[in-house]
């Protein structure tokens, strides 16, 4: 049995992951620093797939701690997740995500590189692209000029891959995704951010359950149809099946370059306005949401051409945008019960 280790296994992408690397039949090793996840997600992957993923507490800051993780346990491949990743916070605190997201990375490779793990896939993303100047937004656009510190971090990080490919038997591939969101169908695991949501659906769900009061839309005056900006909105059940296939076809040595790159979305555009009314209509709630000014770092319109993840990975979405609405707002209120 391969064994696979998340990083940043316990957060909300991590934990779906783990739970569908479980179930494809690889050792899953989890390691996060649990500044943004509970440790009870653990439970979670154990209720749904009946077993428990080894797990370390470690800030993979640390790069002593990273080493002595490696010392201690043999690993076939490695699923990196763990990173800071909301694009307001990064204006915000700069050297924070520098720190966060390129250190923990250099550490890795580190010690890929020593212990001769050849398997590496990258929690990317559709920030790498930057604002577009065609959409949608093929592997082969250019990228553009970071609108974020965060989207920074990640197009260095690529850069980073890309030399260490170079220089050593490293293979790996970046998964470029766009906007998870929803819940696992049992609602065991789901979406629970620590502090203030960064991200749109789940401050969806804090609005309608009463734990926020408003949710703030920003901006009403970009130039799409409705005024808000433009997403690609993809369920994370079906953003975490991709990463199993890339991994797998790293082991069974199907890719045909060392460093790889591929989009996962849905291929559809939704604007924020969108996202709200079919929340409203899926679940018949009424939100309470407010017009505010734009938001630093956020770009018009962003949207994936998925067609080459379907023909090279033979991977594409299965879930709707309402399904992911619904099995997020029946997340919510497990939660909320709960407490």
């Amino acid at each position: 049995m391969r064994k696979v280790l998340v990083t940043g296994g316990l957060g909300y992408i991590g934990s779906h992951t783990a739970v569908e690397l479980q179930e494809a039949g690889f050792e899953v090793l989890i390691i996060d620093d649990l500044s943004n996840a509970e440790l009870n997600v653990l439970d979670g992957i154990v209720a749904i797939t009946g077993t428990r993923p080894h797990f370390e507490k470690i800030d993979l800051r640390v790069k002593n701690d990273v080493e002595d993780f490696f010392r201690r346990n043999k690993v076939d491949g490695i699923i990196h997740f763990a990173a800071s990743k909301a694009v307001g916070e990064s204006v915000e605190n700069p050297l924070l995500y520098y720190e966060n997201n390129l250190h923990t990375l250099n550490y890795l490779l580190q010690q890929c590189v020593k212990h001769n793990i050849d398997n590496f896939i990258f929690s990317s993303s559709c920030t790498v692209y930057g604002q577009p100047d065609e959409l949608p937004i093929t592997e082969d656009a250019p990228v553009q000029p970071a609108m974020s510190p965060y989207g920074n971090t990640k197009q260095i990080s690529e850069e980073i891959l890309v030399d260490v490919c170079h220089a050593s038997n490293l293979q790996a591939i970046s998964l470029r995704y766009f906007n998870p969101i929803g819940a696992h169908d049992s609602t065991e695991i789901g979406e629970l951010p620590k502090g203030t949501p960064q991200n749109l659906v789940p401050f969806i769900t804090q609005t309608a359950v009463g734990l926020r009061d408003e949710l703030s839309v920003f901006g009403d005056d970009y130039p799409t149809p409705d005024g808000s900006c433009i997403r690609d909105y993809i369920h994370v059940v079906d953003l975490a099946e991709a990463h199993v296939i890339a991994l797998q076809r790293l082991f069974d040595k199907k890719n045909e370059q060392d460093y790889e790159v591929f989009n996962l979305g849905t291929g559809r555009g939704s604007s924020v306005l969108e996202v709200v009314n079919a929340f409203e209509k899926v679940n018949s709630v009424k939100l309470n949401y407010k017009i505010v000014d734009r938001r630093p770092g956020d770009v018009i319109s962003v949207y994936a051409d998925t067609s080459k993840a379907a023909e090279v990975l033979g991977w594409k979405t299965k879930k709707t945008m309402e399904e992911a609405l619904e099995s997020a707002w029946r997340w919510e209120k497990k939660v909320r019960n709960k407490q």
